[in-house]
């Protein structure tokens, strides 16, 4: 994997290999404008609806083994995109860090709660009706924030309070995440330092 130094709040990461091949730029203190071309119109959809909810401006351009499943680009756009958001943080001097939100969606209601304390821990307390949304498997849903929450090395917890349609969950996953992600990268104009009695969050 190849990545370009940040400048300012963004960064841009290539990965190739056997399976997949993708660019992904991101930068964090955008207007939610986006264009992504994964192949697989789900994910374009839900990659969408976190640049926008977000406020990040994020373009994507993904080509993987699809005629196998969906998996490996799922997956592999998730390390990317955990990987810029890490880049484009840098030491993380002056964020607010923490960000959460419980987001209703319909008949369903979801709490998105993240640290961005260069520790990887994820929680994922989510469960789906069906096991498709279409032809995208649910279950690719925890795969990619894994990704993303092991790579940006940040505490990610997902919880479902409720919900009964897939397609409605699986949303409130990706708008709840961008509603934290949002607060907590944003500039906290009182601390301008590393938001950390350690002065690190960097490992």
């Amino acid at each position: 994997m190849s990545r370009s130094a940040p400048l300012s709040r963004s960064a841009e990461v290539s990965r190739q290999t056997e399976e997949t091949r993708i660019r992904l730029s991101l930068n964090l203190d955008g207007s939610g404008s986006s264009r992504i071309e994964t192949g697989i119109g789900f994910l374009d959809h839900m990659l969408t609806l976190l640049s926008r909810h977000g406020l990040f401006d994020l373009t994507v351009d993904a080509e993987g083994d699809l005629h196998v499943d969906h998996h490996h680009t799922v997956e592999d756009v998730g390390i990317c995109l955990g990987q810029a958001l890490a880049d484009a943080l840098g030491d993380k001097a002056g964020i607010l860090r923490y960000g959460d939100i419980t987001l209703p969606m319909e008949e369903t209601l979801l709490t998105s709660a993240l640290d961005l304390s260069g520790r990887f821990a994820f929680v994922f307390r989510v469960s789906f009706p069906t096991e498709k949304i279409g032809d995208f498997d649910t279950q690719l849903v925890q795969e990619f924030w894994n990704a993303v929450a092991s790579r940006a090395r940040m505490n990610l917890h997902l919880i479902l309070h409720h919900g009964s349609n897939s397609h409605h969950i699986a949303e409130a996953c990706f708008k709840a995440t961008a509603r934290a992600l949002r607060q907590a990268v944003a500039v906290d104009p009182r601390q301008p330092g590393i938001p950390s009695s350690k002065g690190t969050l960097t490992e």
